[in-house]
């Protein structure tokens, strides 16, 4: 938003660059001797890619101006939840 970039491209850019550093992450396990589920990847990654659909399709109906404060809250209740999460541990 400071950018300038309109509100729907702000939402997936911000999307790419999490969906980049997960995979980053996964990269990094993969590597090291971590035990992965790859039924709960498989299920998890059909469910990102069916919502990927879900969503582009949506985005269709909804103005940036609408999506603008729905954003808002969810990035404000994500970095709630990390805070949380940091100081519980």
């Amino acid at each position: 938003l400071l950018a300038k970039l309109p509100m729907k491209k702000a939402v997936g850019t911000s999307l790419f660059i999490i969906a980049i550093n997960s995979l980053i992450g996964f990269l990094g396990d993969i590597g090291a001797d971590t035990f992965l589920d790859w039924n709960i990847l498989i299920v998890f990654s059909t469910l990102a890619v069916i919502g990927i659909f879900i969503g582009s399709y949506l985005s269709k109906f909804i103005s940036g101006s609408k999506l603008k404060p729905a954003f808002g809250w969810f990035v404000l209740g994500m970095s709630v939840y990390i805070i949380i999460k940091e100081i519980v541990k």
